[in-house]
This record gives C-alpha cells, sequence and structure tokens, in this order.
C-alpha cells in the first residue's frame, strides 16, 4: 500500500456511499478520498478530492478516471457495477478494491446461482425451490407448494422489482402463472420457492476471502408505510441494539446466520478458486423451524451500512486494507455498544409514483454528522430529490428508545414533500416483532 496518504475510489453516490465517505474521513490515516458518481450528492461531494459524475457501470470509463486520480483502493457500493465486473477491471489495473469480482458477485445477481451452490455444498438453511427456464411443470409445483406458501423471484438484478409474494402481491394461483408468464416472455429465468414466515434480519460481515468478521445484526423495514402496511421499498429505515444483536433471535438464530455466510464463501472458493474480498450480506428469516435464508447480497446493505457505520470505533482505513491483503482478524474490528435507528424521508407517492426533482432543505437538521444524502441532485446550489430514497437520519444512543427518539427529530427537521415511517424503533412494533416470534415458537410471553 502507499505510504503516503491513501487515495480511495467510492462508486456510488447514495446514502450507503455517504456512510462509507464519513467512515473513511473519520480514519487516522486521513485518507484522500475520490467519488464516481451518478448525481451531485453534496453530502460526499464536500468530502472529496476528485468528484466524477457519469454511468458508473460504464467500466472503460470508471477504470480510466480512477487510474487518472492515480486511486490506491477502491471501494464500489452498489451492485449493478459488481454484475458488470468493475471489481475485475480495477484489479486488472492493479487497483484493489472493496467489491467482490463478477464470478463471485453471482451470490448476488442471480438467485439461481445461489440457492444452487448453496444446494451443491449441501448448506442447511435454503427453503424448497425449483428454477425455472420455461413453463414446464409451474402449475404442478405452485399447487405442490399451496396456495399463499409461495415467492417468484426473477433471476437476476431487477431493481428490487422482481419479488412477488403469495398473499402479497399474487392472490391466486392463476395471477402466480400469469407472472411467471411475464417473467418468461421477458426472458427471464426464475425461482419458486416457500414462503416463509417469521422476522426478517440482516448480518453483514467484512471478509477477506478466508476470514469472515461478523458486523452488528440490523433489522431492516421494507413496507412503505406505519405499521408494515404498503408496497415493499427499498427499505424505509432500521435499527440495532446496544448488545449488537435482536430482541427476537436467540443464540441459535445468530450461529445458524453465521454458519450460512460462511459457508457460501467456503463454497465460492471452491468453485472459482478466487477470494471473495468485501462484504457479504446475509438476509435471514428466524422461522418457526429455524433460520432461513432469504438472499445474499454482495454489498454492504441500504440502510443497514448507515446504522453499521455510525458506531464502527476501528479504523475503515485499516480493515478495508486488511480485507484486500488477506489479513483480516477480530482485533481490527470494533463496534461501539450503542443502538441505532435509522429513519428514511422519502418523496411523497414513494415507490410507485414518487414526486421527481422536488426542492428539498436539509439546513434544520441539527447532527449534520448523522444525516445522509440519498437520491439528491445538487443543481446551482438547490438541493432536489431526485424520486427514491432522498436522506436518512441515524439516532444513536445507549438504547433503542432513546435512538429513535433522537432520529424522529432529526427527520421531522427536513423540509419537503417528503414523508417516513415514524414507527421504527418504536416498541410498540419491536414489542409486535417479540410478540409474533413467541407465537412462533410458541414460547410464553415477554416484552421489550
Amino acid at each position: 500500500m502507499n505510504k503516503n496518504k491513501m487515495r480511495i475510489l467510492i462508486v456510488g453516490s447514495g446514502a450507503r456511499e455517504h456512510a462509507i465517505a464519513k467512515a473513511l474521513q473519520r480514519s487516522p490515516q486521513n485518507p484522500i478520498i475520490y467519488c464516481c458518481a451518478t448525481t451531485h450528492n453534496p453530502g460526499i461531494q464536500q468530502l472529496t478530492e476528485g468528484y466524477w459524475v457519469g454511468d458508473i457501470c460504464a467500466v472503460d470509463d470508471v477504470v480510466s478516471i480512477a487510474h487518472e486520480w492515480q486511486v490506491d483502493m477502491a471501494i464500489i457500493g452498489p451492485e449493478a457495477p459488481l454484475e458488470q465486473g468493475l471489481a475485475d477491471a480495477l484489479w486488472d489495473r492493479s487497483i484493489p478494491t472493496i467489491g467482490p469480482k463478477k464470478r463471485l458477485a453471482q451470490i448476488e445477481t442471480s438467485k439461481a446461482f445461489a440457492r444452487n451452490l448453496l444446494k451443491k455444498y449441501h448448506t442447511t438453511g435454503s427453503p424448497e425451490y425449483r428454477v425455472f427456464n420455461d413453463l414446464t411443470d409451474i402449475q404442478s409445483f405452485l399447487q405442490h407448494l399451496g396456495d399463499n406458501h409461495y415467492v417468484i423471484k426473477a433471476d437476476g438484478l431487477m431493481g428490487g422489482k422482481g419479488v412477488k409474494v403469495a398473499g402479497d402481491h399474487l392472490h391466486s394461483l392463476r395471477e402466480a402463472y400469469q407472472y411467471c408468464q411475464e417473467l418468461h416472455e421477458q426472458g427471464h429465468t426464475f425461482v419458486i420457492e416457500e414462503k416463509l414466515v417469521g422476522q426478517e434480519f440482516s448480518l453483514l460481515c467484512f471478509c477477506d476471502g478466508n476470514q469472515l468478521i461478523p458486523m452488528p445484526i440490523v433489522q431492516d423495514h421494507k413496507r412503505a408505510f406505519v405499521g408494515d402496511e404498503g408496497p415493499n421499498t427499498g427499505g424505509m429505515g432500521s435499527y440495532s441494539d446496544a448488545n449488537h444483536r435482536l430482541p427476537f433471535l436467540t443464540d441459535k438464530d445468530i450461529e445458524t446466520a453465521r454458519n450460512i455466510n460462511e459457508a457460501i464463501i467456503t463454497a465460492l472458493t471452491a468453485e472459482y478458486r478466487e477470494r471473495y474480498v468485501g462484504i457479504l450480506y446475509g438476509s435471514f428469516i428466524a422461522t418457526k423451524k429455524g433460520v432461513q435464508l432469504i438472499e445474499f447480497n454482495a454489498r454492504f446493505g441500504d440502510p443497514e451500512a448507515l446504522n453499521i457505520l455510525s458506531i464502527l470505533e476501528s479504523d475503515f482505513v485499516e480493515i478495508c486494507e486488511a480485507m484486500i491483503t488477506g489479513t483480516l482478524a477480530h482485533s481490527k474490528v470494533r463496534f461501539a455498544n450503542l443502538a441505532t435507528v435509522c429513519k428514511y424521508a422519502v418523496p411523497e407517492g414513494y415507490p410507485y409514483d414518487p414526486v421527481k426533482n422536488a426542492l428539498i432543505d436539509i439546513r434544520g437538521v441539527r447532527n449534520q454528522d448523522q444525516l445522509y444524502l440519498g437520491a439528491v441532485n445538487l443543481v446551482n446550489g438547490n438541493l432536489f430529490a431526485t424520486g427514491s430514497r432522498t436522506a436518512a437520519v441515524v439516532g444513536v444512543a445507549p438504547t433503542i428508545q432513546e435512538a429513535e427518539a433522537i432520529a424522529e427529530q432529526e427527520i421531522q427537521r427536513l423540509s419537503g414533500p417528503l414523508f417516513h415511517r415514524e414507527d421504527i424503533g418504536t416498541s410498540e412494533l419491536i414489542n409486535s416483532r417479540i410478540v409474533e416470534m413467541q407465537e412462533l415458537r410458541q414460547e410464553p410471553y415477554s416484552r421489550f
């Protein structure tokens, strides 16, 4: 590594990348930060020495600008550049990269690949599933799983819009078959799998190809409206507890999730003889039968990264160096024993018909250190919401209740045609989830 100030490139310009930039800025190594972005995000831009706006999936362009800036390391935020092989191209130009190469990133970019790989290496935690390339035997498999007991997932990246769940999006076997027909006509392979009932959670790990170091466990909230109502979104907010776990999880749940994360890295290494360097994000669900895998992601989650990086006490630059050099160790990774609650403000009408290019004002937020800008664009000194998740705030405190109160106060200080979920991190919502798990497990009730 460069013994002078390290020059680090961030690819992506959302709230996740804003959190990455802030974590890098806190490093005692004081790195020089650059960004390849899709919009002018002033939160990131003010932390950078160089800021390029363009198509971050245009691999040659990104590699060219990275070479021009003479960066020592790159961190890829979103999944789409990973699918395009950006990590491969950067490594080829001797730029070490946090983010797996294209073949390894298939654990996220192909749901069929991930399921089949776990099956091949006899890993537990996968629901019953089948991969379909055509319409043969679809109806019989749907009937086998039963009414309201299936999920249909398009293979490949679909911007969060390729998954439909029985009872939520599909209300009959006929509708399910029609959705399969649509996917087939669009040329997609797809997966039909057993619907899982329980509480979801995210377990992210730093990975150097051999060693996995777990991060605090987070619960995201996908539904748009209070009370887990409305359509799925990219994530309206999330929380983590001061003990880095969640109130409804058991020791066995956590152990199972960690084992599944470790199993996929072992399987990928055996399959491709390459190191997985970067973030492994397992999306799990605690069910009556135990923990099951929903899917893998090959990068930091958004909003989970905001919770996790807000309480990272270790030098993030040193952790990235250790992932690249294969020297990752538990001693290098330390998180504060604090709870976090993240709440997103999104445009009115989100996710189906969001207001676009609306003027917003962030100056009312008192703790700007815990404000993360997402789908925004700065034009002539004015900040506009571009139509997706606009900005997030994170409350950090000794308890979830205190963190929630901070987040709620701060999110209300954003101005513009925005809304957020007031219930994320509240005792009422968390208790409802604890009770649901106790009922599934047939345990006596206890409150949070």
